[in-house]
């Protein structure tokens, strides 16, 4: 087996190492409260230097390949690893610290390494391909899963490499080197720029438009951070919810120009690592026999490839175009009224006038409704226990990788156990920007493990004393992220390779956007909307009014959308001999080559700060939220033929789909749920492009 130069020595683990065993706590949650950060060092160094020892095992066996002694074997090995890996990054990305940092440095190139030296080592790959020659020639005697799992297998090491020759293996392994400390980079570049773009006010007055409790959390937030005065955080997409209400048309600009020229200069400048990414990124596409990055990564996916990706965009743009600047329009004569002319900062602003002053929707008015634990409680649980029978028993005793974490045990209808969900909700030094869900224990027959999953937001902390109130966004991105949490929760494979979320990335988006839209389904919204001064509910009257509104600003959203997802398409399409010099200029460029130039509505996410594409998963694949939401659309059309949200539709969904993880083909399953091919209509209904 090839030995890469950045191979960490191996690694004995201290006897104290609380990662060392599988952990004795309900379900083996990770023992928290026992770790430290030197624990998850040690136990990443001896995990990779353990797994590499059972994997040579594998490889060097005179033994015939079997899919027991070389599939499943694989399957089984790593334990020690996962459960470093699972500690470690999920504080890497919500409770960072200089040290932590530094860990993740060393560590990253190491991990590469490590994951080159599975994927690129001849006698383990004629092993995996002896089997799938095996069953491609159906003399095998497996179920469809440990079938699927084989030709997952093939695919995964055919994309990673291991067809190629020696020199092709050692120049992919130094590519692989190169992009895991420059992923690494741009990553932590983003959380130090956003927190230091932070905006402060010392000046209450200029806070004019936010409730009492957002000024005082804002003063909270300064407070964190040994300011005086109102600290206006960052959150991660271009847009700022603060602009939607503050008056002070000079602080809004502030604020917007703080979000869009975050890590673009200076020391934690992520222009050049963007573009160093996209050129190695490029390069090794080349060598793997790919066009570009993007068609790499659409042979993994369901689109399948990259002209299908740009069938669908391309009926976008143009509707989407033309309903932002519609709304433009419209938002352009308001400003006038006030004396300006409409840019970017204002335009938040003035359309959340248009909702109060024509639909009668004024969202801030909402967020007296929409309390953090009762939204979670009495709304995203509950709409799990009618859909699925699921309930949520708190877990105060057990603990959390950080004080805000809590903790639930989750039950199934019949009061078995399923696992277990933890939730960790505001916004801290520390932690990345956005919202996700990802697992500490994956469920998997083989293994006899049950999800331990958890979500993760950056919802601003209320002051001492009072409740914390979320926006109608909020609580939305609350539904999502929890969509991916029942994707975790309700797996039933065997393999661990296809538990939960583990399936394409332009499939993964589904099931949450499908959570999406019980927020405002009367049997939840009526359960948690009340009002935390007066406990009156959210009248109909206003739901109806939302409802109406819906259409309004999807134009924005589309296009915004848009733009961030063709500027992936844009960096992920360059040739290996493309070197950009100017990062603002090859964006610029870009967005006016695609058509989704327009100075009033920035992309969603900029190249500086599109943690998405450049530091996770979703390189020339941020298009999947809108391929899953054709998904989405159409499914939210079967429920309501169906009946709406009962446990007859959430058991079939469920049993078809969610429960299935990677163990099926998606699109099979989908087809399985709602009887036909995905129909694209109803997305474009929804969004008013139709």
């Amino acid at each position: 087996m090839s030995t890469p130069a950045a191979e960490p020595a191996p690694t004995a683990l201290s006897a104290d190492n609380p990662l060392a065993e599988v952990s004795t706590l309900p379900h083996r949650l990770p023992p928290f409260t026992d770790l430290t950060l030197e624990h998850c060092r040690e136990a990443l160094l001896a995990g990779m230097a353990q797994q590499r020892a059972e994997v040579a095992a594998i490889a060097g066996s005179e033994a015939p390949a079997t899919f027991d002694n070389t599939v499943v074997a694989l399957e089984r090995s790593g334990a020690l690893l996962r459960r470093a890996q699972a500690v470690f990054y999920a504080l890497s990305s919500s409770n960072s610290s200089d040290r932590l940092r530094e860990i993740e440095r060393e560590v990253a190139p190491l991990s590469a390494a490590h994951a080159d030296a599975l994927r690129l080592d001849p006698q383990l790959f004629a092993r995996i391909d002896a089997v799938h020659d095996q069953v491609q020639a159906g003399d095998h005697g497996l179920d469809p899963e440990a079938v699927r799992l084989v030709e997952r297998y093939h695919l995964d090491f055919v994309l990673s490499g291991a067809r190629l020759d020696e020199a092709g293996r050692d120049r992919l392994r130094e590519l692989n080197q190169q992009l895991s400390r420059l992923s690494t980079t741009f990553g932590q570049n983003l959380v130090v720029a956003t927190e230091a773009a932070a905006v402060l006010v010392t000046d209450r007055a200029q806070l004019a438009g936010l409730s009492d409790a957002e000024v005082e959390a804002a003063g909270v937030a300064a407070t964190e951070r040994g300011r005086e005065g109102y600290l206006l955080t960052l959150v991660l997409p271009s847009g700022q919810p603060a602009m939607a209400k503050l008056h002070d048309r000079e602080l809004r600009r502030r604020l917007h120009e703080a979000s869009v020229t975050r890590a673009s200069a200076g020391e934690h400048d992520n222009g050049p690592v963007a573009a160093e990414i996209a050129h190695l990124r490029a390069v090794r596409a080349r060598l793997l026999g790919f066009d570009t990055h993007a068609d790499l990564v659409a042979a993994d996916q369901t689109a399948g490839t990259s002209a299908a990706v740009d069938e669908l965009l391309a009926t976008l743009v143009t509707p989407a175009v033309r309903n932002a600047r519609a709304e433009g329009e419209v938002l352009a004569e308001l400003a006038e009224a006030d004396g300006v002319e409409l840019a970017a900062w204002d335009w938040a602003y003035y359309s959340e006038q248009v909702r109060r002053d024509r639909y009668a929707v004024d969202t801030t008015a909402l967020r007296p409704f929409f309390e953090l634990d009762r939204v979670l409680v009495d709304g995203v649980f509950h709409a799990a226990r009618l859909l699925y029978g699921y309930t949520f028993t708190p877990r105060p005793d057990l603990p959390g990788y950080h004080p805000d974490v809590r903790v639930w045990e989750v039950s199934d209808a019949a009061g078995e156990p399923v696992g277990l969900y933890l939730g960790d909700f505001f916004a801290r030094d520390g932690k990345r920007g956005g919202a996700w869900m990802s697992s500490f224990v994956s469920q998997s027959r083989l293994l006899g493990t049950v999800p331990v999953v958890f979500n993760v937001m950056n919802v601003t902390r209320a002051a001492a004393g009072q409740p914390t109130l979320l926006t109608l966004d909020e609580v939305t991105t609350l539904f999502h992220e929890f969509g991916h949490t029942l994707h975790g929760l309700s797996s039933s494979v065997t393999y661990p390779r296809f538990s939960g979320t583990s399936v394409p990335r332009d499939f993964v988006e589904f099931p949450s956007q499908v959570n999406e839209m019980w927020a405002l389904w009367p049997e939840v919204l009526d359960h948690y909307a009340r009002h935390t001064g007066t406990g009156e509910p959210l009248g109909r009257e206003v739901v109806a009014a939302i409802e109406a509104a819906a259409l309004w600003g999807e134009g924005h959203a589309t296009l915004e959308y848009l733009a961030a997802t063709l500027l992936d398409q844009a960096w992920h399409r360059i040739g290996p001999d493309t070197v950009v010099e100017d990062p603002q200029a090859f964006e610029a460029a870009a967005l006016e080559a695609a058509g989704v130039a327009y100075d009033l509505v920035p992309p969603r996410y900029r190249t500086t700060y599109f943690q998405h594409v450049f530091s996770g998963g979703y390189a020339a694949g941020y298009y999947s939220y809108i391929w899953s939401e054709v998904l989405d659309a159409d499914t939210v059309e079967w429920f309501k033929a169906n009946g709406g949200l009962t446990r007859a539709n959430g058991d079939a969904f469920r049993d078809k789909l969610l429960s299935r993880g990677g163990s099926v083909d998606p699109i099979g399953a989908f087809r399985d749920v709602v009887g036909h091919d995905p129909d694209p209509a109803p997305l474009l209904a929804r969004r008013g492009l139709g």
